[in-house]
């Protein structure tokens, strides 16, 4: 993805099902799941470079010992950063004595991060903010072992007012409106009470205080506590937690929107939120590893029993795509297969823009993440060839010679690496003007490559959101190069409509595709459209705020009204021109992906509301509507 783009981020769970001296004796380390847990990690650090954070639990301490350890950090290396302070530790106790370092129990008593179960979280700051305050994981803290609550997730919720409300009305008073903070006191309430029920059952039975303590720690009904506190919730999570005692949860909404993944054996129970990252620290096959089903939560209590329950009554599977295309690492099997297949269903839309002119025609990708796409991309256009090949020599007939045949073998299409982003470049400069010329720069291109005013440039990006990078450097550079034609593909559709679920992508008055439906109904005199659809935007947010229907329950996606008119390829046209810099001499065309064959390349994630308009819950159309009157009225801020 050209533009610069905050999206999801990912969780780290390790539960050790083993004693500690276990993984010493097999492994040779008293640290086996700290170790782990930063693998973990590492492999998916693409999922968030804002920040990290990362909490332990220990079981079964002596009162007045901590049991519960936790760093977190905001430097750029977080995850090195917060892994150094930890081992830090442990070079200490080396200095001290090293025999202590193969003393998993002793370690466990004396030194922090040393317990059975880890909870890592990768951030990504959707609403800009990156303080240390603003990392996962949360820890809601008490005396009472099975009220304390560590929180860290992958998700965004579109109905925070509603649930800061739902707080106050239960007599909290919530530090802040975050949704993290607020999802964290909304299951921290249920945890208090279910405490509380079992406390006075088990004093009404005649056990002690003392007594009571590891009862309910035992009986804890964590699915019951999940229940009652999601009830509300809007939409799309996966969410893990830890309670003091041991008990752990990762929780995943009923769309499937956000992902989570698992592995168990006799040793571990592992969950991630991308599939590689467990195959590649535990080197174990595709088919060992499962999916959290939408609306379930996998429970792991402390005694060591796993099970999957539902939570939330599972709606339509709705997951969202854009893992597929961009968020994930293309190293899960399946992903790459789809990163390919979106390559080559652009080929048909790609070879009538080039007239079929193969011969004069250069195929390249950009940013790296397209690459895979780019593999697809090339192989359709081989599989065309061998078409184009087989005619070729059929039309011969008998007059077939080496020299014809050995020319009608060598066609092929030409791929050459034009850009090369210079990683090491920063723009210190703000004033804008100068800064626009610095960041032109950002790339390298690769002379030479290109014959001047006779080669079409086709180049493969995984999406194009705002159009920015692509009007401020790429089309730059590629024009540099001078050819007859330049052609950017898209491997995801036309982004249309807000994200609300993660992406940061929630003011639709940034997306390039919405700006260019909008000029098109001002160049053919149908700016009426554009009145209608704030007055029934407008109109429904005021009816949800009057009446009783709650978070957008019932409320339409207008903003569709705005795009009906034109066809896709007038409204990519139309980008086209928004995005062509100021003195291109190339000719520019931008083509997408159809949603249809976004759909067939993903057939288990058709997750495509930022495509389609389709919310998967109500919020969604609710944030669609805010954005929409927010972009009217002139109002710079989030929908939501």
């Amino acid at each position: 993805m050209s533009d610069h783009l905050h999206h999801e981020c990912g969780i780290a769970m390790v539960r050790l099902l083993k004693p500690l001296s276990y993984y010493h004796k097999k492994y040779g380390t008293s640290i086996y799941g700290l170790n782990k847990l930063y693998l973990l990690m590492e492999k998916q650090h693409n999922r968030g470079q804002d920040g990290a954070g990362v909490v332990n639990i220990k079981f079964d301490v002596e009162p007045g010992t901590r049991y519960i350890s936790q760093y977190r950090s905001i430097e750029k290396q977080a995850i090195a950063d917060i892994f150094s302070r930890i081992h830090a530790k442990f070079e200490d106790v080396k200095k001290k004595d090293p025999k202590l370092l193969d003393d998993p129990d002793w370690l466990k008593k004396n030194v922090a991060f040393s317990g059975e179960l880890f909870l890592g979280h990768l951030r990504y700051g959707t609403y800009g903010i990156n303080s240390i305050e603003a990392c996962h994981p949360f820890l809601r803290q008490n005396n009472w072992m099975s009220r304390n609550l560590v929180v860290a997730g992958n998700f965004n919720m579109t109905n925070v007012d509603e649930l800061f409300n739902d707080l106050i009305r239960l007599g909290q008073s919530p530090k802040e409106k975050a949704d993290t903070v607020t999802v964290m006191e909304n299951i921290g309430h249920f945890l208090d009470e279910e405490n509380e029920i079992l406390y006075q059952k088990f004093k009404s039975l005649g056990n002690s205080k003392q007594e009571i303590s590891p009862l309910i720690a035992e009986h804890l009904d964590v699915g019951n506590i999940l229940r009652r506190s999601s009830k509300n919730w809007d939409g799309g999570y996966t969410i893990a937690g830890m309670i003091g005692h041991g008990d752990a949860f990762v929780l995943r909404d009923p769309a499937g929107i956000r992902p989570a993944y698992y592995y168990k054996d006799e040793e571990v129970l592992i969950v991630t939120s991308e599939r590689p990252a467990i195959q590649t620290a535990f080197n174990v096959p595709l088919e060992s590893i499962h999916e959290i089903k939408p609306g379930h939560a996998l429970i792991i209590k402390k005694n060591g029993k796993i099970k999957e329950e539902m939570i939330n009554e599972p709606t339509q599977r709705l997951s969202c795509s854009f893992e597929r295309i961009y968020f994930s690492r293309g190293s899960d099997a399946d992903i790459y297969k789809e990163r390919k297949e979106l390559g080559r269903l652009l080929c048909q839309g790609i070879l009538t823009s080039v007239d079929h002119d193969l011969r004069n025609t250069v195929f390249s990708f950009i940013p790296n993440t397209a690459e895979v796409a780019f593999y697809g991309m090339m192989q359709g256009m081989e599989e065309y060839l061998k078409e184009v090949k087989k005619r070729k020599i059929k039309a011969l007939g008998t007059n077939i010679t080496d020299e014809k045949l050995n020319e009608i073998l060598s066609i092929r299409p030409r791929m050459e690496k034009i850009a090369i982003k210079d990683a090491k470049m920063r723009t210190f400069i703000t004033n804008d003007t100068d800064r626009s010329d610095m960041v032109a720069h950002v790339y390298d291109i690769t002379y030479g490559t290109i014959r001047k005013d006779i080669d079409n440039l086709v180049v493969i990006d995984d999406s194009i959101v705002r159009g920015t990078t692509l009007k401020n450097s790429i089309i730059k550079m590629l024009d540099r190069l001078s050819p007859k034609k330049i052609v950017i593909v898209s491997s995801a559709p036309q982004i249309r409509y807000p994200d609300c679920y993660g992406i940061d992508m929630a003011k639709i008055g940034d997306l390039v595709a919405f700006k260019a439906a909008i000029q098109l109904l001002e160049e053919n005199n149908m700016e009426h459209i554009v009145d209608e659809v704030f007055e029934r935007c407008k109109e429904q947010l005021e009816t949800e705020i009057k009446g009783p229907a709650k978070n957008g329950e019932g409320m339409k996606n207008y903003v569709r009204m705005i795009y009906q008119p034109f066809s896709a390829e007038q409204i990519s046209a139309k980008i086209a021109q928004l995005v062509k810099p100021e003195g291109c001499k190339s000719e520019l065309q931008i083509i997408f992906q159809k949603i249809e064959d976004l759909h067939s390349a993903c057939p288990n994630h058709r997750g495509d509301w930022y495509f389609s308009g389709n919310y998967p819950t109500p919020g969604g159309n609710k944030v669609v509507s805010r954005a929409f009157v927010n972009y009217i009225q002139g109002i710079n801020e989030r929908a939501y």
